[in-house]
């Protein structure tokens, strides 16, 4: 009978159960929250400051940049700060702040992938209509729908799982807060209305990932209409890193939220949450520099 209003605190899956490895586990974070601010602070910086970056390209790059450096930032700081002071507790408002922001950046990050492959499509399929498709308006329009859809989705979510009666307990068996765990508090019959919004999710994704698919089909085919081994070079070094970040994307991501409940257990759901929400921050900027002489 212990519902939302009479929680005020959660209790996190700590990384280990020793202090020596809970500062192995701070080092660890260290180190990544370092790089992946480095990396992508360092495409901002070039895609704003380059005249020559200024193309579809690498706008998308720079709202995709900003949105790995708000995943990094929203569960990272917070975990690092527990494993230092060896503690699990986590407050109600600093539990439901990361869900939202951590779902908003993760929805929008997967709908600019999306808008990607269209600006990857667009250059290699239709190079001659480029810059009507694909004109500063039109660019503005599609990063303020991602923004947007990202975060009336993430928004919906996080007020329909908090607003579900809490009663079996309080520990959260992940590093930081997650609608799936969260949803394991709650009984089991009155989850029914997030079940219906991750449905929905669920399909809009399918369908971008069907959209996805489909342009790089046309893709490849174009590409390999190509006459000259330079031109084949040029096209694939176009589109490899972003199949690299979306491949990753999706399939750690994909892996999480639709993994079977008889396979799930607190180890495998922490490594995986640390693949879908920490790495692909991580490495995305140095995907992004390979094979690419502009960056």
């Amino acid at each position: 009978m212990s519902n939302i209003s009479s929680i005020t605190h959660f209790l996190l899956l700590p990384f280990a159960g020793t202090w020596e490895l809970q500062l192995w586990h701070f080092w660890l974070f260290l180190g990544i929250s370092l790089a992946a601010p480095v990396g992508n602070g360092l495409i901002i910086t070039s895609t704003t400051c380059d005249q020559h970056l200024h193309t579809p390209r690498y706008f998308f790059l720079l709202n995709l940049s900003l949105l790995d450096l708000g995943c990094i930032s929203t569960t990272v700081p917070t975990s690092m700060a527990n494993s230092l002071r060896d503690t699990r507790d986590i407050s109600y408002t600093a539990c439901a702040a990361p869900i939202f922001f951590l779902h908003f950046f993760l929805i929008a990050e997967f709908y600019f992938l999306t808008i990607m492959s269209y600006d990857r499509y667009v250059a290699i399929c239709k190079a001659l209509h480029y810059g009507s498709l694909l004109g500063s308006r039109a660019c503005v329009h599609m990063a303020a729908a991602a923004w947007g859809a990202g975060f009336l989705t993430a928004l919906l979510h996080t007020a329909n799982t908090f607003s579900l009666p809490l009663c079996r307990g309080n520990a959260v068996e992940q590093f930081f807060c997650e609608i799936p765990q969260i949803l394991k508090l709650s009984r089991s019959h009155s989850y029914l209305r997030e079940v219906g919004l991750f449905v929905i999710a669920v399909c809009v994704t399918f369908g971008c990932f069907v959209f996805i698919v489909g342009s790089y089909v046309q893709i490849f085919r174009a590409v390999l209409r190509i006459p000259s081994e330079q031109g084949h070079h040029k096209a694939f070094s176009t589109c490899l890193p972003h199949l690299a970040m979306l491949s990753l994307f999706v399939s750690t991501s994909a892996f999480a939220y639709l993994k079977p409940p008889t396979i799930s257990s607190p180890p495998l759901d922490l490594v995986v949450s640390v693949l879908y929400s920490v790495v692909p921050p991580a490495v995305n900027p140095l995907i992004c520099s390979l094979r690419n002489q502009e960056l």
